[in-house]
């Protein structure tokens, strides 16, 4: 028989077979048959039984491992984890307080997510331990949405404290109510694009992360970076609900892009545009006061482009994004 043997075993699979025969067919005690083969009176015995039960099939080894694995922590679980891990840099033993599970039990998912060391996620210098990169502009494009909160006039509650905050939303004319009337700043969803070689940012805010919106960014963008001379082959976005849309596949196929979908449970694999979210949050979205949203967003346009052409960019040598695209005179790879 070809089948690899066990590390330990006392018996080759063919003599196993030899073994069994020998009792079942020819009618040899279990003992003798053990003492011909050197082995225990249980082990003949085993190999017996098992030659009258399964036939030769049955002399092969079979897998240790136990007949009912324990249960896997659910999937929505892992995620809550994920999260906790990813956005609040949290431990085991905070989450497993957090969710009321053990740490240990959470720990053995971080692990599987390979999300057990900070230095696996992003530090704070913003240098992850394992770094990839596109060879050219276009080659892959990164896509995903970033939510915040509307600021009502007169300012939000970071600036202004919990109460006062809690008055200009109620001043704010227009806004929607929950079920208690309450008054709701809404949401300011920022649809996201960065070029993985570059790192040049593409940003666009609209009021819903809908498949249609999604889709329209892409069009756009993919519109706003062949103006500058790059044309995407690639993009990779989160499994959230717009990008694995039809539209979102059929889009892509009109643009001659290949769409791709980041590993569950992996935020590393879109880690350049959660750290430019990091960064926009930080730079614009909360860097000073603004009096309402109509001001924070009408200053978006050029936070954008000074990041781009502008800020020096630490993950590439401290160059500015812009410099990174062919089309640029005297920027060629």
């Amino acid at each position: 028989m070809s089948h690899a043997t066990h590390a330990n075993a006392a018996l080759t699979p063919r003599a196993r077979l030899k073994l069994a025969r020998l009792i079942v067919d020819h009618g040899w005690k279990p003992a003798r048959a053990a003492e011909r083969y050197d082995v225990s009176w249980r082990t003949a015995k085993k190999w017996a039984d098992r030659y009258q039960a399964e036939g030769p099939a049955g002399m092969v080894d079979r897998s240790s491992a136990p007949r009912q694995q324990p249960n896997r922590t659910p999937a929505p679980v892992v995620r809550k984890i994920v999260h906790l891990r990813w956005k609040q840099r949290l431990g085991p033993v905070e989450i497993g307080d957090r969710l009321g599970m053990p740490s240990s039990t959470v720990y053995a998912v971080l692990v599987r997510c390979r999300l057990n060391r900070l230095t696996h996620i992003d530090r704070t210098t913003g240098e992850p331990v394992r770094r990839y990169e596109h060879e050219k502009p276009g080659d892959l494009i990164h896509v995903d949405v970033k939510k915040l909160g509307r600021v009502p006039d007169g300012g939000g509650w970071r600036y202004v404290g919990r109460k006062q905050g809690n008055r200009n939303r109620a001043a704010t004319p227009d806004l929607p109510r929950n079920r208690w009337r309450n008054p709701l700043t809404g949401t300011c969803y920022l649809h996201t694009v960065i070029d993985d070689h570059s790192r040049v940012a593409y940003v666009e805010a609209h009021n819903d992360e809908t498949k249609e919106t999604a889709a329209a960014v892409l069009r756009n963008a993919v519109a706003w970076f062949a103006d500058r001379g790059v044309t995407v082959q690639r993009v990779i976005s989160d499994n959230g609900s717009c990008y694995k849309s039809n539209l979102w596949k059929q889009t892509c196929s009109d643009l001659g892009i290949t769409p791709k979908k980041t590993r569950p449970y992996r935020p590393q694999t879109n880690g350049k545009i959660e750290r430019f979210h990091r960064t926009l949050a930080e730079g614009w979205a909360f860097k000073k006061f603004y009096n309402s949203e109509s001001a924070r967003l009408a200053a978006l346009p050029a936070w954008v482009h000074e990041y781009n052409h502008h800020r020096p960019h630490s993950a590439i040598g401290k160059a500015t994004p812009i410099t990174r695209l062919d089309n640029l005179a005297g920027h060629h790879n």
